[in-house]
């Protein structure tokens, strides 16, 4: 890292890569492309008027996330210079969390979220993924077509955290709708942050009243003696950051599949493991596609760019898929095909392990359930949600065989 005097912070921008537009949804890779052809930090704007440096490149993006003398996860000062109804602010405001902090602050909530977590015994999980899949397929099984975004993946999702955390399965299309609103970042996500924080906010004080058997109240009962509003915090990017990039996770990994009836037929008939499917989503077409905002904590050099205080610097999870899947097809070898969608560094997602767990259970049991799953549209033609920081499919049709949970054969 270069710092310089006020007098030599001069620092040309290029047109900036707008990745609100509806284009980017439609096929991101032609704006990864643009934003490369500026260098391993290119210049784009989250949403009109919110602009954003953006990493694309593998050794910066790992360089930047493991420095946390340069950067930051507080984005305060950036807060202070963005519209009070601006779209993504429901993604990136601070909050006392594990997310927005550093150093000491970061290690205790982060600790409270890994010791919470490694309570949650696997074959509990997946008890709890088991039943959710049974009761949703019981719902369109018979009909013999379904939406497996929103009648299987985002569903399923809200069912299962709802659970952990402590609500009835009444409430889980309450936390899907909010959530989706919230991520897309459009004219809607303000309206979702108000009703995701409500939602967080209620069950809060449920659990405070009342404790139960439950990821709440256990962080109420942690020995770091995280305060209610704290709790609110850290419950509020939990179900966040576990149930829409799962649900994306599922949902993207269903396409693939889907999309190659040979692979397919690997995974029906046992021979080739789900867990395939769901890495190899990882590696070309995370869920979370850029994130891991970063703020410089004073102006700096950066891989070739000039790196202003108080501006988002974004790491596109997406963007190095593509150019690793690039090196691929190319025939070039790289130095490590190790994937970054888990992130890496202080704040690398501590509990990949239970999200992988709950992906690979909900793909195997929809497909045991229903071993004939046939897409009504080819891969190419499906549509994506908007939003600068997801890759997320508006819907994943498909036709099968009518067929009830509760025939006889069926797994148990």
């Amino acid at each position: 890292m270069t710092t310089y005097p006020p007098a030599q912070q001069a620092f040309s921008l290029s047109a900036p890569v707008r990745l609100w537009e509806d284009g980017f949804a439609l096929d991101p890779y032609g704006y990864y492309d643009a934003l490369r052809a500026q260098g391993p930090v290119g210049w784009a704007e989250l949403a009109p008027g919110v602009p954003a440096y953006v990493v694309t490149e593998r050794r910066a993006a790992l360089e930047l996330l493991h420095d946390t003398d340069t950067f930051s996860h507080d984005p305060r000062p950036w807060e202070a210079t963005v519209a009070d109804d601006s779209p993504v602010l429901g993604m990136m405001r601070w909050r006392p969390n594990s997310l927005f902090a550093d150093g000491a602050a970061h290690l205790r909530y982060r600790t409270t979220l890994i010791d919470t977590f490694d309570g949650i015994e696997p074959h509990d999980l997946r008890a709890r993924v088991h039943r959710a899949v049974h009761v949703l397929v019981s719902r369109f099984g018979p009909q013999g077509e379904a939406d497996l975004v929103g009648e299987f993946a985002r569903p399923l999702m809200a069912l299962v955290f709802n659970s952990l955390f402590g609500l009835p399965d009444s409430q889980s299309d309450r936390l899907d709708a909010a959530l989706g609103r919230m991520m897309e970042g459009g004219a809607e996500a303000a309206q979702g942050e108000a009703e995701f924080g409500g939602y967080v906010m209620e069950l809060i004080a449920a659990k405070t009243e009342q404790r139960g058997d439950d990821l709440p109240s256990r962080l109420l009962d942690h020995p770091a003696g995280l305060t209610p509003e704290e709790v609110t915090w850290q419950v509020f990017l939990t179900l966040g950051a576990g149930h829409e990039p799962t649900a994306n996770l599922v949902s993207n990994a269903l396409s693939r599949i889907l999309g190659n009836p040979l692979y397919y037929s690997t995974l029906t008939s046992g021979s080739r493991p789900v867990m395939d499917a769901v890495v190899e989503v990882l590696h070309h077409e995370t869920p979370l596609a850029n994130y891991g905002i970063h703020y410089a904590r004073r102006a700096v050099t950066f891989h070739g760019a000039w790196i202003r205080a108080a501006v988002p610097v974004v790491i596109s999870y997406g963007a190095l898929a593509h150019f690793a899947e690039q090196e691929l097809t190319d025939g070039r070898h790289r130095q490590d095909a190790s994937h970054l969608s888990w992130s890496a560094g202080p704040h690398a997602c501590p509990v990949k392990q239970h999200t992988l767990l709950i992906a690979t259970e909900a793909i195997e049991r929809l497909t045991q359930w229903l071993p004939d799953l046939r897409p009504v549209l080819p891969r190419e033609r499906l549509s994506w949600r908007p939003g600068p920081f997801h890759r997320s499919l508006t819907s994943l049709p498909v036709r099968f065989n009518p067929r009830s949970p509760d025939q006889p054969g069926d797994p148990s």
